[in-house]
Formats: structure tokens, sequence, C-alpha cells
């Protein structure tokens, strides 16, 4: 699945990234790649300003590259999820799931861009969880330790398959018994198996039902595969957790969910079972990234654009989302987390909305 998910063939480089020691190391990774010098990894009009790359969206996702070089380093609080964003090492995806907040920040485009500077995000975070010190009471990140979301704009197993950055931040959190390191993922990476992280991340498989999957995840690990993991995960020393997301409601969605958490089930052992919890994330889009999509993958739109469900609400940055109307929506997740508590006592849901 890798060469399927990933056949780089241009590079475009930041000078400052091409020089310092993780840049060099991708650069070697890839060495047939056409090198093209950029002044900013987030200025590239022939990638983000061209509309008619949207025909393109996945072949760019599988052949370009960006390698860059992080500039401002901030750990923002998040207090749902996790307790802070960490610093990006990355951002963009070489998957290309439909409803995927990334792509509305960058136009036309949604490559992996790879920051170099890995040290540096890496002495930040150290800092930033040493001045946290103990966490004084349980919140429903973690009952103890701080909890820091190291894969907001990217996909970490992905991610791994380009550079050791991902490698380098599971290390670092192994001996900060204050905080831990957490990411969501869609693709499965063995390779991962092997870090040992000794409880010090967490990672969090999205699940949905295979029958919303096969249209809107697209170049992701099966449903199936996800599942098959999780007992590896943990066996390996990692805190594995499960984001139910998103949630699209449609005709006979509740079915196919229990039909889900059945699975899943019945895929877990109990070691698995004994530290499980969920998220639960119901649809929300985006009308810019509607557009995009129409262009690339309408079918998908089918089932995530619905006016007739979806009220409009402006985001924090002032672009335009929907979701599902209030009062609906309260009864859909009531719905959903009545059916794991029946189907999964064992799993606590951490938060849903």
């Amino acid at each position: 699945m890798t060469s399927e998910l990933l056949d780089i063939r241009r590079i475009y480089v930041e000078p400052a990234a091409a020089e310092l020691p993780r840049g060099k190391e991708v650069l070697a990774r890839f060495p047939a790649a056409q090198l093209v010098e950029v002044e900013s990894h987030n200025r590239i009009d022939e990638l983000y300003g061209d509309e008619t790359n949207v025909n393109r969206w996945v072949r760019i996702k599988r052949e370009a590259l960006v390698l860059g070089v992080k500039k401002t380093l901030t750990a923002r609080p998040n207090g749902r999820s996790a307790d802070f964003i960490a610093p990006s090492t990355a951002n963009g995806c070489a998957m290309a799931c439909a409803y995927c907040y990334v792509p509305r920040h960058k136009g036309y485009s949604n490559p992996i861009t790879v920051f170099a500077n890995i040290d540096k995000i890496s002495a930040y975070v150290q800092r930033h969880v040493a001045r946290q010190g103990v966490k004084p009471a349980p919140n429903e990140c973690d009952p103890v330790a701080w909890v820091y979301d190291i894969g907001e704009n990217s996909d970490c197993s992905v991610d791994a398959r380009i550079s050791d950055n991902v490698r380098d931040l599971v290390e670092l959190f192994r001996w900060m018994p204050a905080a831990k390191a957490s990411f969501a993922t869609k693709h499965v990476n063995r390779d991962l198996l092997d870090w040992d992280p000794q409880g010090r991340t967490r990672v969090r498989f999205s699940l949905m039902p295979a029958r919303d999957a096969k249209l809107l995840d697209i170049r992701t690990s099966p449903i199936a595969e996800r599942m098959a993991a999780i007992d590896d995960f943990v066996a390996a020393g990692y805190e594995v957790h499960v984001n139910f997301s998103p949630v699209v409601v449609r005709d006979g969605w509740l079915e196919d969910w229990a039909e889900l958490l059945d699975q899943l089930d019945a895929s877990i052992g109990a070691a698995a079972r004994a530290q499980l919890a969920a998220e639960v994330i119901f649809l929300t889009h985006n009308r810019d990234l509607h557009e995009v999509n129409l262009g690339w993958h309408p079918k998908a739109e089918e089932l995530i654009w619905r006016p007739s469900l979806q009220q409009p609400k402006r985001s924090q940055n002032g672009s335009w989302n929907v979701r599902y109307r209030t009062g609906a929506k309260g009864q859909y997740v009531a719905a959903l987390v009545d059916l794991i508590g029946a189907r999964l006592p064992y799993c606590r849901v951490r938060y849903a909305f």
C-alpha cells in the first residue's frame, strides 16, 4: 500500500530546510525526485493557487512533497481531545478523506508538508511540558497526564513513512511522565510497533461504517484492518482509543453503526477492552471544501452535503461550515451514545458532539 500511497516525484523545498539534518534525510529518501526551490512552504502558487489542480487532487497527494521550516512554535490549549495542540511537524496528507478540514486552509491541492526543524519543535514541546508541572486534577483528556495532540493537521502514521519526526516525538514523550502524545490515524503503519512508547503515546484509530468509509475515506487503510491492528498496538505499549468520526446521518446509519460496534467488539481482546475509550464526532462540513470536492469527488458530496439536514455556522476563521441541525443533532448524538453503551459497555465515551 505504501507505493500506492506515495510515489514522490517532485519536492518543493525551502533552502533552509534542505540544510537541516532532517531535511537532508528526507531528500535522501527520494533521490530521484525533482527539486523545486521555494521561498516559503505555504506560498507555492502552482500548488495552492491553481484551481485546475482540483482535477489532479489525488495525483498531487501521491507525487508531491513540500519540505519547509516551521516558523511559529506554539502549543494551543484544546481541552477536548487533548489538553494542548503541539506545534505540528507536518501538515497535509497523502490520503484524501472527503470531509478533511486541512484543505480548507490551503486551496486547490493538499500534499504533505514536512517540517525539517524537528530539533526546535521537540525542544519547544519539552519546555512547554516542563512549565505545566503535575496535572492538578483529572479531566476528560486524561486523569493524570497532560495530553498533547501531535497530529492535528496531518496523519502521523503516514508522516512516519516520510521522516522520523513522529518517532522522535514518541520517543521524547516516553521520558516525560507528566505528559503523553496523542494522534488520530486512518492508516495502519506497523513500523510504529517497534518504537516502544511505554504507554506515553495514545493512538486513536478513526472508525466509521465500511459503507461510509468506502465513499469518504479515500486512500486509507480499510476499517477492518484498523480494527485488527488495535490489539497489536496495545501489546506494543501504546494506549489505544477509537474515534467514531465523522458520524454521517443517512438512511440506515444507526443500524450500520450497530454492525460496526459488533465488529469492533469481536476484533479486540481483553487488554484492549480494559483501556478503550472513544471520541464521537458528528460531521461538520465546509462550503469551500464542498466546492473543491465537486471538482474531484462529487459522489461524496451527495452524502455529506445535505442542506435539508444541516444548518450553517460561521467558523472562527470566517468561513462557512455546516453541521446537523440543533435539536435533531442532540437526538442523533444520544442515540449513538446509547448504542455504544449497549454494544460496548466497557468503552468509555470521552466526549460526543
